[in-house]
């Protein structure tokens, strides 16, 4: 017999439907990593990484649907290359938790200091 409380349908967010989602798989994040050196095919990906090109084709269509790579043909070939500022919003995220990380980074070098001058002392 179903419990009433956990027989609803559930809400599920689209995990594509922005940069954070989007990039949140390994092989999309490897893709971009190689879009860094400047546009390519999809037969070029698929040499450089070690995915199908099925699986290229599935996350670079991801990709341009949240604008992180944008496609152009050149003849029968579709050349992909990276939007590096679509990656703005994941960058300011970022900023904010490096700042904590640094801060927290910088009282643990200011206590080794102490500890040091503690045991130079003593």
């Amino acid at each position: 017999m179903p419990i009433p409380e956990y027989d609803r349908p559930v809400a599920r967010s689209s995990t594509t439907s922005d940069v954070f989602n989007a990039t949140a798989e390994a092989g999309r994040r490897e893709i971009l990593d190689a879009l860094i050196a400047g546009e390519k095919a999809v037969g070029a990906i698929v040499n450089d990484l070690s995915m199908s090109q099925p699986q290229v084709s599935k996350h670079l269509r991801v990709l341009s649907e949240v604008g992180l790579v944008s496609c152009r043909a050149e003849g029968r070939r579709r050349l992909y290359r990276l939007e590096p500022a679509r990656l703005r919003p994941m960058h300011e995220w970022l900023g904010k938790h490096e700042q904590a990380w640094n801060d927290r980074l910088d009282r643990m070098d200011d206590y080794l200091k102490e500890l040091q001058q503690q045991g130079e002392r003593q």
